[in-house]
């Protein structure tokens, strides 16, 4: 009985193929030459596509790694060709054409599913749905990658029973890389969801007062404070990821501050309706001749620039103190997606 070791296949891509080179004449003496020919064709284009995802995780947009989604495409072409060319094994052309129709389907995903993923990226961060519909579009590509891996894996085994070899259970560092990075980034992408629906919420609410419409603050207010609440909630059912609880806990010291800022927002819609009241005090006041102002509308004008004065002193403290705590926790939440990315998905490079 020969024996050879069955690579694991996980989330990503573990059973992908580098480009082989033999002669259209090459003939494989046993089926574990066969079966490791094909096998050991996994690393190189493993890699291209670890340094793709790596890219991304780290910070870098889909489009601006684009070209080396391009690489990956022209590594399965020319992959999927030189397999296609492979002998049949004793007249057994199974694996050799599943393979083929496996490497056709990742071509796929990766030049359609990943170019719509692409574009989606440029107008994901415009609403909490277009960012939930582009993360479930990568999950959905992944899905589809998973499913072709499986089915792969399926006819190594049934390869492999038919002449009577052993397949060994293991695990390659590239591979086990694979695995954890696709954890590493469902993790990542529900607890960046609950983040995101207060982060983009509040922005409407930064519009709102900008334009100093009051109702419209008032709504935006209490939608930020149910999203931020809600959020809360939401994270109390997310497990850390290998015990590590640091994403959870920046993202609950972001939902904590927005709840703050919503309450506090009511007090910026007193000022808006004090300024608006005091600008028609001040437009009556100038309105009149000096002569012809009584002691009452002096008293009035007087009355109203006090409490304007005191008004923009509480509005200007609210606003110093909330400016400086959300500049403060944004920046502990982004240093820790960083430090999160840098500990469990190391940047892969070529």
């Amino acid at each position: 009985m020969h024996f050879f070791p069955r690579t694991v296949l996980g989330l990503f891509i573990l059973c992908l193929f580098i480009r082989p080179s033999f002669s259209a004449a090459q003939s494989f003496d046993t089926p574990v030459d066969y079966l490791e020919f094909i096998g050991k064709a996994n690393e190189q284009l493993t890699l291209k596509y670890m340094v793709y995802i790596s890219s991304m995780s780290h910070g870098k947009s889909a489009r601006k790694v684009e070209k080396r989604r391009l690489e990956v495409l022209d590594a399965i072409t020319n992959t999927r060709m030189n397999v296609m060319g492979m002998p049949p094994y004793k007249g057994d052309k199974s694996f050799r054409d599943t393979t083929a129709v496996y490497l056709k389907i990742l071509y796929s995903v990766f030049n359609e599913d990943y170019s719509k993923i692409v574009n989606m990226e440029e107008i994901a961060e415009q609403s909490y749905d277009a960012m939930e519909a582009y993360m479930l579009a990568q999950e959905k590509a992944q899905e589809k990658l998973q499913q072709a891996s499986q089915r792969q894996n399926e006819t190594q085994k049934k390869f492999a029973e038919k002449n009577n070899i052993r397949l060994l259970e293991n695990t390659s560092e590239l591979e086990a890389k694979m695995k954890t990075a696709s954890d590493v980034m469902h993790h990542y992408n529900e607890v960046y969801l609950v983040f995101f629906k207060s982060y983009k919420q509040e922005a409407y609410l930064m519009e709102a007062i900008g334009k100093k419409n009051v109702n419209s603050i008032e709504q935006n207010s209490n939608s930020l404070q149910g999203f931020a609440e809600e959020g809360l909630e939401k994270l109390k059912t997310l497990k850390p990821y290998a015990g590590d609880g640091s994403l959870l806990s920046a993202c609950r010291t972001m939902l904590n501050f927005y709840k703050e800022e919503a309450k506090k927002s009511a007090g910026i819609s007193d000022f808006v309706l004090k300024e608006e009241n005091f600008n028609k005090i001040k437009k009556k006041f100038e309105s009149k001749p000096a002569g012809s102002r009584t002691q009452q509308d002096v008293d009035e004008f007087n009355k109203g620039v006090k409490e304007i004065n005191a008004g923009v002193n509480a509005y200007n403290a609210t606003n110093n103190e909330l400016n400086k705590k959300r500049a403060q926790f944004l920046d502990g939440w982004n240093s820790t997606v960083k430090r999160y990315m840098d500990t469990y998905i190391p940047e892969q490079r070529r």
